[in-house]
């Protein structure tokens, strides 16, 4: 059985690039297209990961991260978060999250800068997926 890949992106180019290297590389890709609806089918389907946006409509990757990695039962899926966002722009908005609530999120498995390698992006599949 393939393994399951949630990928969280608002950008038809990007889900479809995503997809393409997930089933070239044997994967089952899912799809969602904003935190609300990617935190949905986590819940429902339970990836072995997550590919996340940061920027998207109804409910950002940041808030679906900070949700995703604050649940006992879903923190431990791996994420790769796949932005346009510098990481270092991210994790200063994970660190302003935390002083303002007060709750502390590990910081993502990868972090990959769009444009993205579909080299670069299978290898770090590879390292968080246990075959």
């Amino acid at each position: 059985m393939s393994k399951k890949v949630l990928v969280v992106d608002d950008d038809p180019d990007i889900i479809t690039f995503v997809v393409t290297v997930l089933e070239e590389n044997g994967y089952t890709p899912l799809i969602a297209k904003n935190g609300e609806e990617g935190m949905a089918k986590t819940a429902e389907e339970r990836p072995d990961l997550i590919i996340l946006d940061v920027l998207m409509p109804k409910q950002s990757g940041i808030k679906m991260y900070r949700e995703l990695k604050g649940d006992e039962s879903l923190k431990e899926i791996p994420v790769i978060v796949l932005s346009g966002i510098a990481k270092r722009t991210f994790l200063r908005s994970q660190e302003a999250l935390t002083e303002f609530r007060s709750q502390s999120v590990p910081e993502p498995e990868a972090y990959i800068e769009k444009p993205a390698e579909p080299e670069e992006l299978v290898e770090t599949i590879k390292k968080l997926i246990i075959e």
